[in-house]
């Protein structure tokens, strides 16, 4: 296939594009466990008669597409539902023709794209196609590394136990779901951004804790000291984090032996276990690569900064 043989198909809700985008999802499915987890984390919320993307107030209405090529197959996918600024796409592996292509369908329905992450080049590619065409600058980001798991070496349980976050630690696991964001800037040597990264609500983490993927360690006295999540399957994949342990609890070796057990459990469970690392955080990559985690892909994320920007 040539670029120049690309289409684009875009779509306002998430079923339709389920079933669009079923085939390169289920043979890619580490790979796009993000895209899957979050589209059918929506169609979920809105078969439950909820849309929290009204809250979000973002200048658009969010979408999906999938990019096709001469012969009508899906070869990619990407969307806009981040509800948080800029609001950024997330994208599998794409042709540059199609993140061109993209890009100036964006542009010529007055859409600012203020942030493009996802799987290199392509995600590149829109991000400087896009800042072209609004006379702006692109600027990478963060550099994010996807890993896979398919054994793992648990490490001794320390003093404590683990057990799944319940409805009354929801505000704990708010405020460390915005401290863990936070701390990562600063460990990679970035300025923290508030406005930044995962956006969550106390309505977001409560639908998090109900389905059953938080967790929590508890030392013996009563004191919570940890927090990893596990993300329901999608396409036979979860997909490991938020992964916070205050400073205070640290060097015990709690996270570790977390995030060991939660993957051995899912791993039990057929499903198959990745998660996503700071590149520029070399503790992380430690940890992860320790426990038998093994890098996929690296991906990107980047900001377009414009004068149209808000």
């Amino acid at each position: 296939m040539s670029d120049d043989d690309v289409t684009l198909e875009f779509f306002d809700e998430p079923d339709a594009f389920l079933l669009a985008a079923e085939e390169v999802l289920a043979a890619e499915p580490v790979l796009g466990s993000v895209i899957a987890s979050v589209t059918t984390r929506t169609s979920r919320e809105l078969a439950a008669g909820h849309d929290s993307w009204a809250e979000v107030g973002a200048p658009f209405s969010r979408w999906w597409a999938v990019v096709r090529d001469g012969d009508g197959r899906v070869v990619s996918a990407l969307m806009r539902t981040a509800p948080f600024r800029p609001h950024p796409t997330f994208a599998l592996p794409m042709p540059e023709r199609a993140a061109r292509l993209l890009a100036a369908a964006l542009h010529e329905r007055g859409e600012l794209l203020g942030g493009a992450n996802g799987a290199l080049p392509g995600s590149e590619v829109l991000a400087r196609e896009t800042a072209r065409l609004w006379g702006g600058e692109m600027v990478v980001a963060k550099g994010s590394r996807l890993w896979e798991a398919v054994s793992v070496e648990v490490p001794d349980a320390p003093a404590g136990r683990m057990r799944r976050a319940t409805e009354d630690d929801a505000e704990l696991v708010l405020a460390w779901f915005t401290e863990f964001h936070a701390e990562a800037d600063e460990q990679a040597g970035r300025e923290p951004d508030p406005d930044g990264g995962e956006h969550n609500t106390l309505d977001s983490v409560l639908v998090r804790i109900r389905e059953g993927v938080e967790w929590l360690w508890e030392l013996p006295d009563g004191t919570v000291a940890h927090l990893s999540g596990a993300g329901l399957p999608a396409f036979g994949v979860s997909r490991i984090g938020p992964v916070y342990t205050p400073k205070e609890h640290r060097g015990r070796g709690i996270a570790s032996h977390v995030v060991g057990e939660l993957t051995r459990r899912g791993l039990d469970d057929g499903a198959r276990m990745c998660l996503f690392t700071d590149t520029a955080n070399p503790t992380s990559n430690k940890i992860y690569a320790g426990l038998g985690y093994r890098p996929v892909v690296d991906m990107a994320e980047h900001l377009v900064r414009t004068p149209a920007s808000p």
